[in-house]
């Protein structure tokens, strides 16, 4: 691990001051970027510790919605009662994410930011252009059974790791952030990036800022939602599909649909053409599949992950029956119902 300064910020203004030297970077839980130091694959000059900035409150917001404090840890959010009332589909993904260990210290600002799992990635020995821009994907033509089929490039191929985002896309968040040009907010939608010719940015975040909170607006999807991951075990393991559905039913038909997708791209993937279709509809076998052919339009396996798509077509109907039903998948019963 390469020498670094360590500072511990009481204010938000002298965090980023701090940061601003070069290779400076934000510390919280560090369950991501300890083990990137460790690897050699991160080595900032300069770590700012920010936990004690004061931004881990949980809070009701005029009219309804919920602030989420960025440095809240995951389990704290999954648990807070106004996130189990209110948007329950939110704490049926974090639950579903890493181990209890890992909840009680990762943030929801860390889950944000957190880097891809691609074995490539991690390895300083093999080509990679999101930690080495120029030196090519190794996973193109390599191992890449745990990577995109939706929204690569020729560039880069990983996927986001992130069960947390999956289901914030879903909801509509908004993320709340602050640096040196002061505060502003980002749709979810437009956080994260894909890779295109610039892998190594995985989000749009300006140098020097910091996300500050994550804002909920306030919309009752409990009574229909899921989120259904699959994975090659029940528990501790990255998503190779997720699906997070939360659903607004007059009757038995569909009033409106939203769906994401973890685990298949660079960012969570939401088609508006493929919840539009469903608006109207009733909650049906061929309406799902519909849905399913539209999320997965232009899906491309690289060899070891063509499974994916069969399988993210079928998670995607099975997520909609469980939203649609009121059955939302159990993340202490992790067999799919």
């Amino acid at each position: 691990m390469n020498p670094f300064s360590f500072t511990r910020p009481t204010t938000v203004p002298d965090a980023l001051r701090a940061v601003v030297r070069p290779g400076g970077r934000f510390l919280a839980g560090g369950t991501n970027l300890i083990d990137l130091m460790k690897e050699n694959v991160e080595r900032p000059s300069a770590l700012v510790d920010i936990n004690r900035l004061g931004l881990d409150a949980i809070e009701d917001l005029p009219g309804g919605g919920l602030r989420l404090g960025a440095l809240a840890t995951n389990a704290d959010t999954a648990r807070d009662a106004r996130v189990a009332k209110r948007y329950p589909l939110l704490a049926s993904a974090i639950l579903a994410g890493a181990s209890p260990q890992l909840r009680n210290a990762a943030t929801n600002g860390g889950n944000l930011n957190q880097r891809t799992r691609c074995y490539y990635f991690y390895d300083n020995t093999t080509a990679c252009n999101k930690r080495n821009p120029g030196t090519g994907c190794g996973a193109i033509g390599g191992v890449n059974r745990i990577h995109a089929i939706l929204g690569a490039s020729a560039s880069c191929i990983a996927t986001h790791p992130s069960d947390m985002c999956v289901a914030l896309a879903v909801l509509n968040a908004t993320i709340r952030v602050t640096g040196p040009q002061g505060e502003r907010e980002i749709p979810f939608g437009e956080y994260h990036r894909l890779p295109g010719d610039t892998p190594q940015r995985d989000n749009t975040l300006h140098p020097g800022e910091l996300v500050t909170a994550i804002d909920l607006p306030a919309e009752d999807f409990s009574a229909h939602h899921t989120y259904l991951k699959l994975r090659d075990r029940l528990s501790y393991a990255f998503a190779l599909v997720s699906v997070a559905v939360a659903l607004r039913m007059e009757g038995d038909r569909i009033a409106e649909a939203r769906i994401a997708l973890g685990g298949v791209a660079h960012k969570p993937w939401r088609v508006p053409d493929a919840e539009q279709a469903l608006a109207g509809q009733p909650a049906s076998a061929e309406s799902f599949a519909r849905a399913a052919d539209l999320l997965l339009r232009g899906a491309q396996g690289q060899g070891h992950n063509d499974f994916k798509i069969g399988l993210a077509h079928r998670a995607i109907r099975r997520a909609l029956r469980q939203a649609a039903a009121g059955t939302p998948q159990s993340q202490t019963d992790k067999r799919v119902a």
